[in-house]
C-alpha cells in the first residue's frame, strides 16, 4: 500500500499526481454539490419517464403525463377561435362600410387585416406596405384600380392577371416591340409623359402630344390622368411604379408592363379578405 502524501503547506492529501514538481491536491467537492449533481440525474430520469423526451423511428415516447405541447396549441387556438365565433359571424354578414362604422368591427379587422397582410402581401409589398419597383405603393393616394374599400377588396379576391374569370386586366401595347411606333416616336412621347408631372405649358408644346393623343389617350385619358376602370396609371402625378426618369418610361413604351397579382378568393375566406380590405383602405391612401 503506498503511502499517503501530505502537501507540506496545506496540510491536505494530494492525489499523488505530479508534473514537473507540481502536485494535485486532493479536494473533494463540497457535499451540497454532489447530492446537487445527484438530484439532477435523478430529476432528468424522472422526466424522462413522465414527459415526452426521447425520439422513435416514427413517433416518440409519450410519458406517463401524456402532455403535449401541440395538443396545448391546438386547444389555446381553438379556445381563441371561440372568442372570436361572434366578431367572425358578425363579418361574415356586415358589408364593408358597416365594417367601417361599426369600433368594434372595425377593430377586429384591422387587427386581422395587419395579420394576414403580414403573412400574404409584405412579400412583395413590403411590411410597411411602402411598395417596390413594379409593385404598388398602398400607402399614397395614387390607384392603377379605384382605392375605394369596395375596389381594394375586388383586386385582392380577383387579382390582376391572374388564373381567374373575373381577374382585372389591363393591356398595354407594346409600342416600340411591335413597331406601332418607331424609336424616335417613342423617344417623344416619353419626353411627352414626363412633362405631363412636371410642367403642364412644356407638355402643350412637345411633338409627342399629337402621338399621346392618337395612341394612349383611350387608356390614360387627356392630360394622362389615368382611368381605374381599365388599370391605366395616371401619368401626371409624378407616382411611377416602375421607377421614375425617362429610360423607364422608354422601357415601358417600348415593351410595355404585364405585373400580375394572385386571386385572393380562392386562398383566403372572405372575412379575411374583408379585413384586408378594411385594412389596406386603412393605410392613409384609400378613397
Amino acid at each position: 500500500m503506498s503511502k499517503k502524501q501530505i502537501d507540506e503547506f496545506s496540510g491536505t492529501e494530494t492525489t499523488g499526481h505530479d508534473w514537473d514538481g507540481i502536485r494535485e491536491l486532493n479536494s473533494p467537492m463540497p457535499r451540497w454539490w454532489v447530492w446537487t449533481y445527484y438530484a439532477t440525474i435523478l430529476w432528468a430520469v424522472a422526466y424522462w419517464i413522465a414527459m415526452p423526451a426521447w425520439p422513435l423511428l416514427s413517433d416518440y415516447t409519450r410519458g406517463l403525463l401524456g402532455h403535449s405541447q401541440r395538443a396545448q396549441l391546438s386547444d389555446q387556438i381553438a379556445a381563441v377561435k371561440a372568442g372570436q365565433a361572434d366578431l367572425i359571424a358578425r363579418t361574415a354578414k356586415a358589408g364593408l362600410t358597416e365594417i367601417q362604422a361599426d369600433p368594434e368591427l372595425l377593430e377586429f379587422a384591422l387587427a386581422g387585416g395587419r395579420s394576414a397582410f403580414a403573412v400574404n402581401c409584405s412579400q412583395c409589398h413590403g411590411t410597411g406596405a411602402s411598395g417596390s419597383d413594379g409593385y404598388p405603393n398602398l400607402n399614397d393616394d395614387d390607384w392603377l384600380w379605384g382605392g375605394t374599400v369596395a375596389q381594394i377588396e375586388a383586386t385582392i379576391q380577383y387579382g390582376i392577371r391572374a388564373d381567374h374569370d373575373d381577374t382585372r386586366i389591363s393591356e398595354m401595347p407594346a409600342f416600340g416591340r411591335d413597331e406601332i411606333l418607331n424609336p424616335q416616336q417613342v423617344d417623344e412621347v416619353a419626353d411627352y409623359v414626363m412633362a405631363l408631372s412636371r410642367d403642364d405649358d412644356l407638355a402643350e408644346s412637345l411633338p409627342g402630344k399629337a402621338l399621346f393623343s392618337e395612341n394612349c389617350v383611350d387608356c390614360h385619358g387627356a392630360g394622362g390622368k389615368g382611368n381605374s376602370e381599365l388599370g391605366a396609371p395616371n401619368l401626371a402625378n409624378g407616382i411611377w411604379l416602375y421607377e421614375g426618369g425617362k429610360p423607364a418610361v422608354v422601357d415601358t413604351i417600348t415593351h410595355s408592363r404585364s405585373g400580375m397579382m394572385p386571386a385572393w378568393v380562392s386562398r383566403l375566406d372572405q372575412v379575411a379578405i374583408k379585413q384586408l380590405a378594411v385594412y389596406v383602405h386603412s393605410l392613409g391612401g384609400g378613397e
